[in-house]
């Protein structure tokens, strides 16, 4: 995985769930940053991250994680 560094943006921390993770959504697990390269919906409002690394990792809908979302400005 490339360095993450973006530009001209806004990174903001936000408490994230299975309804609101979006891809390009930076988790940090293991004190590893990975970015949320795709997700799958799964059964009873779950959620499958599929990260750039090549890892998985299966939010069910009651959990709560902290990820950095970048916001661009105009």
């Amino acid at each position: 995985m490339k360095p993450w560094t973006p530009t001209g943006a806004v990174v903001a921390p936000i408490e994230i769930s299975s309804i609101n993770v979006q891809r390009g959504d930076v988790i940090q697990i293991g004190g590893q940053p990975c970015r949320v390269a795709d997700l799958r919906q799964l059964p009873l409002g779950s959620k499958r991250l599929l990260f750039e690394t090549g890892e998985q990792l299966t939010m069910h809908p009651r959990t709560r994680l902290v990820a950095l979302r970048v916001q661009k400005r105009w």
